[in-house]
């Protein structure tokens, strides 16, 4: 049975006028997100003219050729990035990571609406930021030729890819060069140099420096049993108010750069916690939910997992299969992460181990790297500032274990109004293409429903009739028979395995 109510005409491109904007709008507040700000909050946001500034006793680093690699249209930059060759071979990376802290203080009225949301959200036709953006884009964002204060995480890498010495402090820093993912990462793979850095050799030394230390990191995590994923994730292209397409963002070399300084950087913030006898929190995605299903996935493919749960089998089969298919492994990666199910927020108390990152395959592993978007990183910003400074912890391990909690809500929470936007968009997309029949494969399949991601679009609906023996990862024909842009609602009827 359906569950639309037959409003999936009204879409803004034949019918009524459909405004995705405030209907993206709608489904945050839904979700208990407050993307307004308060009268107090709002006072003190006024008060702030400046970036912090730069005091006494932190390190001078703005002279050196930094550079920032996100998204093309990202402005709440957190981190930037620099390494440097040691004579012994071993290469120095270190990330910059905005202190936001320096203007955020723990308990003011900013700081208690970055609390309440805890993360901001990505919709795809509008930001909704955790800090309002004359911070996250401007006071708070590592902006190009701006003096910002840092807390800086310094990783040593060897030959073979281990970190063999980590050191945190606080700096100031300067972007050298505001780069995007899709330029760095074609002229990685042998394509043109950037506009943004030709004709500056420094920088673009540096960036082939930095992708050495990526390249080192990466083989020691994959050696270790890290999952090498690429799923599918499509976000709505909107002209002229209209939804128009939904754009599938593309793995590349740029992306693992950045992915491999975060996770190193992040591994050496949960260390230094540890090390200095101090708690956290820990980032923790635990053994998969469903293993079981991921061993009759791998026997499809002819390869047996163990009957227990390996991360090193797991990512020796993914391996196989990218080198084997790399125009599907997408669409297995995706099968994968649901079957793993999703990360939590935990207690880290020194000494005790809550569980480690199954993907990863790491057992320390924090979130420090994006306090601008994420409260725990600006949780664990305080901490770390707190252990450098010889200072008290700014909070409690009771405090800490009720703010893991709630921001693994608010997380889940964000996924929800993402999904739901994204369903919302490709309804609009989708809704004068009734009655026709799609290729598509399972997302899930519990008691809540079974799903369906269709290949082109890559639009995820409900499987209302005819799913029997439907489970993760199979390959299956549906017939789109309902686009709700009004609740957000695709549904579809089975046609059997594709």
């Amino acid at each position: 049975m359906s569950h639309g109510n037959g409003q999936g005409k009204q879409d803004g491109r034949g019918g009524n006028h459909f405004d995705i904007r405030a209907a993206a709008h709608r489904i945050l507040i839904t979700a208990g997100f407050e993307p307004d700000l308060s009268e107090p909050a709002r006072t003190q946001l006024d008060k702030l003219q400046a970036p912090a500034a730069i005091p006494d006793g932190v390190r001078d680093m703005r002279n050196l050729p930094w550079s920032s690699i996100d998204n093309t249209e990202s402005r709440d930059l957190d981190q930037i990035e620099i390494a440097d060759s040691l004579d012994n071979g071993d290469i120095r990376v270190v990330v910059a990571v905005a202190d936001v802290d320096a203007l955020v203080l723990a308990g003011s009225p900013l700081d208690e609406h970055a609390s309440a949301n805890c993360t901001s959200v990505y919709t795809g036709v509008q930001v909704f930021p955790m800090l309002p953006e004359k911070l996250s884009t401007d006071l708070t964002s590592l902006n190009e030729n701006e003096d910002r204060l840092a807390v800086a995480i310094e990783t040593v890498v060897n030959r073979d890819g281990d970190v063999v010495s980590f050191d945190i402090y606080r700096a100031a820093v300067r972007n050298r060069a505001q780069l995007a993912y899709d330029d760095v990462g074609a002229w990685l793979d042998g394509g043109p140099v950037p506009s943004r850095v030709e004709g500056k050799q420094e920088l673009i030394d540096q960036l082939k420096l930095q992708r050495e230390a990526s390249k080192r990191l990466k083989a020691e995590r994959v050696r270790h049993g890290a999952l090498e994923l690429d799923t599918i994730e499509a976000t709505p292209v909107a002209r002229d108010g209209k939804i128009v397409d939904l754009k599938v963002v593309q793995k590349n070399l740029a992306r693992d750069l950045i992915e491999d300084f975060m996770i190193a950087s992040n591994v050496a913030i949960a260390k230094f916690l540890e090390a200095n006898g101090r708690s956290g929190i820990r980032r923790v995605v635990r053994e998969p939910e469903r293993w079981d299903r991921i061993v009759e996935l791998a026997k499809r493919y002819g390869t047996t997992l163990p009957a227990q749960p390996d991360s090193l089998s797991l990512a020796n089969f993914l391996i196989a299969r990218r080198a084997a298919d790399p125009d599907r492994f997408p669409d297995l990666s995706l099968s994968i992460v649901k079957l793993m199910g999703p990360g939590i927020y935990a207690l880290d108390l020194p000494g005790k181990d809550p569980g480690g990152h199954f993907g990863l395959a790491t057992h320390d592993y924090t979130h420090a790297t994006a306090p601008n978007r994420r409260y725990a990183d600006l949780i664990t910003q305080r901490l770390v500032k707190a252990t450098l400074a010889g200072s008290a912890a700014p909070y409690s391990n009771q405090d800490l274990t009720a703010i893991a909690a709630h921001c693994t809500e608010r997380e889940d929470a964000e996924r929800k109004v993402e999904r739901t936007v994204r369903k919302t968009a490709a309804a609009l997309l989708l809704s004068d293409r009734i009655g026709q029949s799609f290729d598509g494969i399972v997302t899930g399949a519990n008691d809540k429903g079974t799903f369906v991601r269709t290949f082109h679009p890559p639009a995820e609906g409900m499987v209302v009739r005819d799913h029997k023996g439907f489970d993760v990862g199979d390959k299956v024909r549906v017939k789109l028979v309902e686009a709700d842009p009004q609740r957000g609602y695709i549904d579809f009827v089975g046609q059997g395995e594709s």
